[in-house]
């Protein structure tokens, strides 16, 4: 391996061709398929890809990896920050999400991929703890926004443990790689703001981080829950993911104070 992983990015390069056939099966991979893959580091899973599908868009932001990630068939190389990129304007259009994600961005990726209709699968290697919250169930210590606006756009369909030993270097944590496929559209921006509000002091009420975090008054969230049938005391975590809707419409009727 000619480029050292920079822990600052979050790298740890698949080197194992092992668990590729399984993310080629929870990806359902199809010779149509138009794929977006995010952090492709050494080119493994790309290689692979590229060969099973109709077309790979990498994004990459790590120039020093020009080398490895040349010449790849049926693949364009994107430079940059994937959470800056506009993947709309990437012809032909991508559809699924298949990657092997850096361990520092690969939450808030997951959650803004969830705004792009477009996207129909997801197939992401993550950390385990990561992985445990996109489904975790609510009052879980696991459940939180991540949680909320997975589960109000996706339904899993896979999930495997991976070895540490399958990247380099080695992490100190467990992987995993889940599959989820959308079922719905998902969180509007406005509900997405509500939701990151409502767990961004999660030690405190509901009530009272969305007055913390500037969304709305804590006497009219108050009166919201109540609305939706939830006590003033409740938690972030109570709540299911559908009932962060009816709280958003909720608060939209919800007199001014």
């Amino acid at each position: 391996m000619s480029v050292a992983p920079r822990k600052s990015l979050g790298q740890h390069f698949l080197v194992d061709d092992n668990i590729l056939d399984v993310i080629g099966r929870l990806a359902e991979l199809d010779a149509r398929d138009v794929v977006l893959e995010v952090g492709p580091g050494l080119g493994v899973l790309t290689r692979y890809l590229a060969a099973r599908v109709a077309h790979v868009h990498a994004i990459e932001l790590d120039r020093r990896l020009e080398d490895q990630l040349a010449d790849i068939e049926r693949t364009d190389i994107h430079w940059g920050d994937a959470l800056r990129i506009d993947v709309t304007a990437f012809a032909p259009r991508v559809h699924k999400l298949v990657a092997n994600l850096p361990y520092n961005v690969a939450t808030p990726i997951v959650a803004e991929s969830l705004a792009l209709p477009q996207i129909e699968l997801w197939c992401v290697m993550v950390q385990r703890e990561v992985a445990d919250r996109f489904f975790a169930s609510p009052s879980t210590k696991a459940y939180g926004a991540v949680s909320v606006l997975v589960q109000l756009a996706a339904q899993r369909t896979g999930f495997h443990p991976v070895s540490r030993e399958v990247f380099r270097p080695r992490p100190n944590v467990d992987s995993a790689l889940v599959a989820f496929r959308r079922v719905a559209p998902g969180a509007p921006p406005s509900v997405k703001r509500l939701v990151e509000a409502a767990f961004s002091h999660r030690r405190k009420t509901l009530a009272n981080s969305l007055s913390l975090a500037g969304v709305v008054s804590r006497e009219r969230a108050v009166a919201a829950l109540a609305a939706i049938g939830r006590e003033p005391a409740v938690r972030a975590e109570a709540l299911a993911p559908p009932e962060f809707f009816a709280l958003h419409d909720a608060l939209q009727a919800a007199p001014s104070t």
